[in-house]
């Protein structure tokens, strides 16, 4: 019990010590140990590393998980080291909310078609979000977490005890002072006059007192000293070692770039391989429908041929167009059933566009692409307007805007 009061003691004195001599410092009444400038260089690039590397996991987090509850919950079996329980990504929920859907609507109609296939596609998507998720997670996330939970720790306490040696060598450097000061103070030759005889004795006797505290101050000086040392070159290694963790967070950013984008690229061609599906059964899923608004709108037999100059009176299309069914329209293209050799351009409203990705076409009323070339589009009343109709020399046929770059 006795040894453990003299620690605490101990330790109070040396705490005390080193408030005293921080509060000095900061009020410009002591002097500070300034080290080197590469030294500081490392520290600041080490703050530095350590506040980004924070900014970029916390959102790269949001990134993968937009959900704080969801993130929060991660959080908590995570610091229970328990498993994280596997959920359903929006893209599975909104699949199965289709494909339940598609079975009260009818698996057999046009809309039921649809929503199977549109769900199967959104389930893929969800599939590769998850597979995303997990990859960047381990291979990025993990790291990042990794420095910050374990090296930028060992890292901060290294400099903390770096700090209180320096505290701990410009004490004893003010004590080593201060000695010194007493020492010359107490040395000093008194004037026989004015000093009596005993005070001779006093004056000696204080100038060996002040000689063994400078001693002492000095052995406590070069102890300090060398254990300031020996801990700034422990501390200087650390923070050399934030070069090689820049090296592994590279490593670490180019997985995540290839994982982000192979997830993008899967992406990307299941929504194709959907689009060439809906756009394949176009003319079967809406054929009822365009029937009976053809019943109902379809023009007398009269007028099913327009004038010759009505064509010539469409305004320019500079955009997409959605344009409604009109009458003098050929039914044909009203009921979304196009016959290439009955088209016509009209005389104004035709553009040129660069075809971005390779097509292939479903039926004889679709113009097969290739990426890069050249081709000429325009719209027709009553279209879909997700489709242009394109002509490239002799060959017509409709094509999907998706595909395409419209020029001016």
């Amino acid at each position: 019990m006795d040894f453990n009061v003299k620690k605490l003691a101990s330790d109070a004195g040396v705490f005390f010590s080193r408030a005293m001599q921080f509060t000095e410092e900061k009020l410009g009444q002591a002097e500070k140990t300034e080290l080197d400038a590469h030294f500081e260089n490392l520290m600041a690039r080490a703050d530095c590393t350590k506040n980004w590397t924070e900014k970029i996991l916390r959102q790269t987090e949001v990134l993968l998980q937009p959900n704080l509850s969801a993130r929060v919950e991660e959080f908590l079996y995570e610091k229970l080291d328990r498993k994280v329980p596997s959920r359903v990504t929006n893209g599975e929920l909104l699949a199965q909310y289709m494909t339940e859907a598609a079975n009260d609507f009818g698996p057999g109609t046009p809309y039921g078609k649809t929503l199977i296939k549109v769900g199967e596609t959104q389930r893929r998507l969800g599939a590769a979000e998850r597979d995303f998720i997990q990859s960047a997670s381990i291979n990025f996330l993990t790291p990042l977490r990794n420095f910050l939970e374990g090296d930028w720790r060992t890292i901060s306490k290294e400099r903390r005890t770096l700090q209180n040696c320096r505290l701990d060598l410009d004490a004893c450097k003010a004590r080593l002072k201060k000695a010194k000061a007493a020492e010359a103070k107490a040395a000093a030759v008194p004037d026989f006059q004015e000093t009596r005889p005993r005070n001779y004795v006093l004056s000696a006797s204080a100038s060996a007192l002040w000689s063994d505290e400078v001693e002492k101050a000095e052995h406590e000086l070069r102890l300090t000293q060398t254990e300031f040392d020996r801990q700034a070159e422990v501390t200087r290694l650390l923070l050399e070692g934030i070069s090689s963790t820049h090296v592994n967070h590279l490593r670490c950013l180019h997985e995540f770039v290839e994982s982000q984008t192979n997830y993008y690229a899967q992406c990307y061609q299941y929504m194709l391989d959907l689009q060439k599906q809906l756009g394949s059964s176009k003319g079967e899923i809406f054929s009822g429908t365009f029937v009976g608004n053809a019943e109902s709108t379809s023009p007398p037999a009269a007028a099913a041929s327009p004038p010759a100059g009505a064509a010539a009176t469409l305004p320019a299309v500079p955009t997409i167009p959605v344009v409604p069914t009109i009458v003098g329209v050929p039914s044909a293209v009203a009921e979304g059933v196009l016959n290439p050799n009955e088209v016509k351009p009209p005389a104004s409203g035709t553009r040129k566009a660069r075809v971005l990705y390779d097509y292939e076409a479903a039926d004889s009323t679709e113009l097969a692409l290739l990426a890069d070339e050249m081709i000429t589009v325009y719209s027709l009343p009553g279209m879909d307007p997700d489709w242009l109709i394109g002509e490239r020399g002799n060959q017509k046929g409709k094509v999907p805007v998706t595909y395409l770059e419209l020029l001016s």
